[in-house]
């Protein structure tokens, strides 16, 4: 008896033991959920915001990035021919800056339509039609093709001061008429350093 008794006391007290132990991990695990949970929230905050914040954007905004797009793409197109056809040294660092800066914001630029759901413009060709954004038309890109030396330089700056005051223009439009903030700071963006680039180019005008 005394030593059944004895085994009943054990394994009650193991039971109890185990019980107890079972609790404050529970209560541990417990603390342990809610901070993570809390934690989890704090990480997923961001990423839970991030949608909204690409939502965030208004008609301006496509309208912005769908001109800018094939705008910058054909700034790179005169900037190649300038690698090739340019006899000035200043001509050529220029295009090599122009092409540098606006081939990431074109990526960019895509990213925020792809994100929108909205269509990125094709590449290539279609010079015509947007001349009121200062871009080039197909016979002014002919001319410019068929040029070189001198004659080129002074055709290269002469366009492309065109065509950064057009995009400073459209830069200009998004800032006062956008509602996503990463594409108005992109457009502060161009506007400082297009118009900075108009001055050097018509500083070179003036040497020629």
């Amino acid at each position: 008896m005394t030593t059944k008794r004895s085994l009943i006391r054990r394994a009650t007290a193991v039971a109890a033991a185990a019980t107890t132990a079972l609790v404050l991990a529970a209560c541990g695990g417990n603390g342990d959920e809610t901070g993570s949970a809390g934690s989890g929230r704090n990480t997923a905050s961001p990423a839970a915001s991030a949608p909204a914040q690409q939502g965030d954007h208004n008609a301006a905004d496509v309208a912005f990035a769908q001109g800018m797009i094939p705008h910058h793409r054909q700034a790179i197109e005169m900037a190649d021919l300038a690698a090739t056809r340019a006899e000035s040294a200043d001509a050529r660092k220029l295009a090599g800056e122009i092409k540098k800066a606006q081939d990431p914001e074109i990526k960019t630029l895509s990213g925020w339509l792809t994100s929108w759901g909205e269509q990125v413009p094709a590449g290539g060709g279609g010079h015509d039609g947007h001349d009121m954004s200062g871009m080039m038309s197909g016979e002014e890109m002919k001319q410019l093709e068929s040029s070189s030396g001198k004659a080129f330089d002074t055709a290269f700056l002469q366009l492309m001061v065109k065509h950064h005051e057009g995009a400073v223009a459209m830069a200009k439009t998004e800032q006062s008429d956008g509602k996503y903030q990463p594409a108005k700071d992109m457009a502060g963006a161009i506007i400082a350093s297009q118009s900075a680039e108009i001055a050097r180019m018509n500083t070179l005008l003036g040497k020629s």
